[in-house]
């Protein structure tokens, strides 16, 4: 088995960034969300958000190409709120996404960002680069 550490934060966006992620199943989302990644083989440091973004802060194996990971993580979490929380509900992700990498002596702080992403936004004390999901 190779050795890597490999530290990403990844930012998606709700379709027209519209409210469409409900406190209601919020954390069901997370956990469906973390497990997925967990079945690609990636190390989940925290999943956090508000109602219209995801913030996943994981490690992926270098093996699985960033582009895979994110479809598939997407894919199924959509899946879940179509099909399992609200089958009447239209719920869509946006295409883009934004990655960044960062040294593991952040994981902690991009991992506190992440659970508090709804305190950073009602404060206003966003991180923009840890926030954009398109140029």
């Amino acid at each position: 088995m190779p050795y890597w550490r490999l530290f990403y934060h990844f930012t998606w966006g709700t379709k027209l960034r519209e409210p469409l992620i409900d406190l209601a199943f919020e954390a069901d989302l997370h956990r469906v969300i973390a497990a997925k990644a967990i079945e690609l083989q990636a190390v989940v440091h925290a999943v956090g958000g508000i109602e219209d973004h995801v913030h996943l802060v994981v490690s992926v194996p270098p093996k699985l190409a960033l582009s895979t990971f994110i479809g598939q993580v997407k894919g199924n979490s959509s899946h879940f709120v179509n099909h399992v929380v609200r089958p009447s509900y239209t719920f869509a992700w946006q295409e883009e996404y934004g990655v960044v990498s960062f040294g593991e002596r952040h994981l902690g702080w991009v991992v506190q960002y992440t659970l508090q992403q709804r305190e950073h936004h009602e404060a206003g004390t966003i991180v923009a680069r840890l926030e954009r999901v398109s140029e």
